[in-house]
Parts: C-alpha cells; sequence; structure tokens
C-alpha cells in the first residue's frame, strides 16, 4: 500500500514538472487590451505593447521602471492615453500611438495605497476618449480617497 501511494506521489509530481516545463514557454496574462481600426494595445509584464490584430509579433511601447495599464486609443488613432505608476501614484499619461516618451496629465496627492493590487483597483484610470479627441475620461478618488467606486472626470490633452 505504501508502495502505490509513493508511484502515485512520483507519477504525480513528474507530471506536474513536465507541465510546469512547457508552460513557462507560453506567453501569459496579457491584460487590459483596446483596439483602434487594425491595431490592439495592451499590458504585458507592465509594459504597453501593440499588434495587428490579425496576429503577428507585438511591438513593445514602453519601458519604465513602473507599471503602465488601461491604455485608451484616441478616437482618431493617433494617441494612447493610459495608467501609469511610475512614482507611488497612478496617473494619467498620454503618448503617441507609435511610441515616445510619456507626457502626465494629472497630479494627485499621494494617498498611501495606491497599489495596482488593492481590492479597489487603482486611483486614476483611463476609461475612454470623448470623440473631440480633445478630453479623456477616466475615474478617480482624488476627492474621496476611501470611495470605492470614484468618480468621473475630464482632462484636456
Amino acid at each position: 500500500m505504501v508502495v502505490k501511494k509513493y508511484l502515485a506521489f512520483v507519477v504525480l509530481a513528474a507530471v506536474f514538472f513536465t507541465v510546469s516545463a512547457f508552460a513557462r514557454e507560453e506567453t501569459r496574462v496579457l491584460r487590459f487590451p483596446a483596439i483602434y481600426g487594425d491595431q490592439i494595445v495592451f499590458t504585458y509584464a507592465g509594459d504597453l505593447y501593440t499588434v495587428a490584430s490579425a496576429g503577428g509579433v507585438a511591438r513593445k511601447l514602453t519601458n519604465h521602471q513602473g507599471y503602465e495599464m488601461f491604455a485608451r486609443f484616441s478616437p482618431d488613432g493617433k494617441w494612447i492615453a493610459f495608467t501609469g505608476q511610475y512614482d507611488g501614484n497612478t496617473e494619467v499619461y498620454l503618448m503617441p500611438a507609435e511610441g515616445g516618451v510619456p507626457k502626465r496629465l494629472t497630479f494627485t496627492a499621494t494617498i498611501k495605497r495606491d497599489y495596482v493590487w488593492d481590492r479597489m483597483g487603482p486611483n486614476n484610470i483611463v476609461m475612454t476618449w470623448k470623440h473631440d479627441n480633445k478630453h479623456i475620461v477616466f475615474r478617480s478618488r482624488m476627492r474621496e480617497w476611501n470611495s470605492f467606486n470614484g468618480q468621473l472626470y475630464l482632462i484636456s490633452v
């Protein structure tokens, strides 16, 4: 009986490690996709990437110490607004759709608990653009730091 249990354990361990080895080769956790025309922008490993909607090799747009997420194309497809966390706070940023240096658009006070993994979600989440290409809609808790939902705000680009 002990030998059967030991043998079953060895077989299960071998299967687990074999599956784990193959799983490492796959790309996982592509997050927060947004589409414009035939382009998709998404977050992977804390950076923004674009790829054609038909597939292909993704191109890395950002390479910062911080974390970028919730990217949204402007209605004309020339810009990407996103939520970035570079200095402890999450803020709204803007950059050309082909990549470049992000421009910070919001400056909110540190709330000392503005983490990506916070159960209420990070602060200053980019939601969408107005159709005029000049305003970004974002959700923020800047007025009430303890609010679960936050409020929607407009910011000019």
